[in-house]
């Protein structure tokens, strides 16, 4: 059996029902027609406005073309660089041209520039004998002519700048000690002014050929000698060698010898003119292979002294 309070809920719930009228079938149908009608038409308009936006946009690309930037430009204070000047430049095949020496930078010089010539002559621009050519005796610095007598002719004698002369004993490598030397030389270093070192050679060579022969010349007084110009080469920057011959004295060695052989060198090494006159000792003759050798010993010493 159902309760008490239940029987009452019902029987108010019938009364409420009944109170309210339900509508007809066709306001019901119109009412839904209305409702679809009104979402049709709000369906039309949304696809309509896409589309529209769709076509505006559409318009809005094709019209910018390619090189429009869309995204909003921001300036700065430094341009930016353009893609051609941020390349680097390929490398050049040319070969660079040196700097240009400006008129207040003088060109480098040497120590002792060629066109300079010393104003004095020291000792150690002499050569030093070979041990085994040393007599002892040592050499003196003494005044004298530097070359033979060659007719008259002073070849040699202009653009001096200063000049030494000494003479000089020497032995041969195979003479015993206390032997007499074998020979002397008379040997002079001249300076000469720029130009004119090579002039005194050229008159040498000249001098000699205008004097083939000449009359009590080298001591032998009374003798006639000749003079003749030796092919020479390898010393210094030029050299000039000369031969003097003449009959041998009776207080000049045994009878066997017949002439006496005199040898000069000159050599040139810039402006500076060195001469080995062999003078010999007591009329022996001159050996031209110990001539050589100190004539090279000679060229060193004023090398060495120039530099």
């Amino acid at each position: 059996m159902m309760s008490r309070d239940l029987n009452g809920l019902y029987r108010a719930l019938a009364a409420d029902t009944d109170e309210r009228v339900l509508p007809a079938p066709d306001r019901v149908r119109r009412r839904a027609d209305r409702r679809a009608r009104r979402r049709a038409a709000f369906g039309a308009l949304t696809v309509a406005v896409l589309v529209a936006g769709t076509a505006a946009g559409t318009r809005w690309v094709l019209t910018a073309g390619p090189d429009v930037d869309p995204a909003p430009a921001t300036t700065t204070g430094t341009p930016s660089p353009s893609p051609t000047a941020a390349q680097p430049s390929p490398p050049s095949s040319r070969t660079p041209s040196p700097p240009a020496r400006t008129p207040d930078a003088p060109p480098k010089t040497s120590a002792r520039p060629p066109d300079v010539s010393p104003t004095s002559i020291p000792d150690r621009a002499f050569f030093t004998l070979a041990a085994a050519n040393d007599t002892g005796i040592g050499d003196a610095f003494i005044p004298g002519p530097v070359l033979p007598k060659l007719c008259g002719a002073t070849p040699g004698e202009s653009g001096i700048v200063t000049r030494r002369a000494r003479s000089l004993a020497f032995k041969l490598a195979d003479t015993p000690k206390g032997y007499v030397p074998d020979g002397s030389y008379r040997h002079s270093i001249t300076v000469y002014r720029p130009g004119r070192a090579d002039d005194a050679l050229a008159d040498l060579r000249q001098a000699v050929r205008d004097c083939p022969t000449q009359p009590g010349t080298d001591g032998g007084e009374g003798l006639t000698s000749t003079q003749r110009l030796l092919p020479d080469a390898g010393y210094g920057d030029e050299s000039v060698l000369l031969e003097v011959r003449r009959p041998a004295t009776d207080y000049e060695g045994a009878p066997a010898v017949k002439e006496v052989v005199r040898l000069v060198r000159a050599v040139r090494i810039g402006n500076v003119v060195t001469v080995l006159w062999e003078q010999g000792w007591e009329g022996t003759s001159s050996p031209r292979s110990q001539l050589d050798k100190d004539s090279r010993r000679a060229v060193l010493a004023i090398r060495d002294w120039l530099r």
